[in-house]
């Protein structure tokens, strides 16, 4: 079993008017098959811990720490952490001109395995995979998300969680911009994905439809960059009933 340890994590960002500090000691330990969503209004710190997991340079660690198996995260470089199983799906997945999905897909699986995948048996993986996804097979010829829809992008990003096996995963905002249809296959994908691997989830959400078909282990809700609350999934059924006004108030 690997776990993923976060432990009073303080986060900032450069601004004209200086430094804006985003999270204010945050504390979160992921085990290998548990699935843990994170919940919290706009401006809550969600998205932070994300890209900070993943080693965005925008965002500043001031205290606290991340370990990975008793190793240092943040010691680690953005491509160290893709190896050791580290696999962020990100809200708004960026284009990426000239390079085609099949060869960066192929990229990625050489460089996270330190060898490159036999081309016959890694072809018909990633052909089945795609229509697991409901993916056309051309798209495996287009560049890396240029000219996608939002929910092709999404499903993109699914593709990428299922071929390259991490260990632990941060989903942020998946479901946002997804039809139903969509964020059904999209969450058949992420099921499909920790099924066949145990991988750890951490999901990022401020709405539980995705939760009804991705069921979490445990639910954080965020608010001004600390966790307010934590709980199971019950915990997410009464957000939806009541939404963030209370912990709003009390911030």
């Amino acid at each position: 079993m690997s776990t993923l340890e976060i432990r009073d994590l303080q986060v900032s960002i450069d601004t004209d008017a200086g430094k804006k500090p985003i999270l204010k000691g945050v504390d979160l330990t992921i085990n290998s098959g548990e699935i843990h969503a994170v919940m919290g209004p706009n401006g809550s710190g969600k998205s932070t811990l994300a890209y900070t997991i993943a080693g965005h340079p925008r965002y500043n660690v001031d205290g606290g720490s991340i370990t990975f198996d008793g190793e240092d995260v943040l010691a680690m470089s953005v491509d160290e952490r893709a190896r050791v199983g580290l696999f962020l799906a990100m809200q708004y997945p960026v284009e990426i001109p000239g390079v085609t999905v099949s060869n960066f897909l192929r990229t990625a699986k050489t460089a996270i395995d330190g060898e490159a995948p036999a081309i016959r048996g890694w072809t018909t993986t990633v052909r089945e995979s795609m229509k697991n996804l409901r993916m056309d097979g051309d798209f495996a010829a287009r560049n890396v998300n240029e000219g996608f829809s939002g929910g092709e992008k999404k499903r993109h990003e699914i593709l990428q969680l299922e071929l390259l096996k991490p260990k632990f995963a941060v989903l942020d905002e998946t479901d946002s911009g997804l039809d139903v249809d969509a964020l059904k296959i999209v969450s058949e994908g992420v099921n499909r994905a920790h099924d066949d691997t145990g991988l750890g989830i951490l999901l990022i959400t401020h709405y539980t439809r995705i939760l009804r078909y991705i069921e979490p282990d445990f639910v954080h809700v965020f608010v001004d960059g600390k966790v307010a609350e934590e709980g199971g999934p019950e915990l997410a059924e009464r957000l939806e009933n009541e939404g963030y006004d209370r912990y709003l108030v009390e911030a």
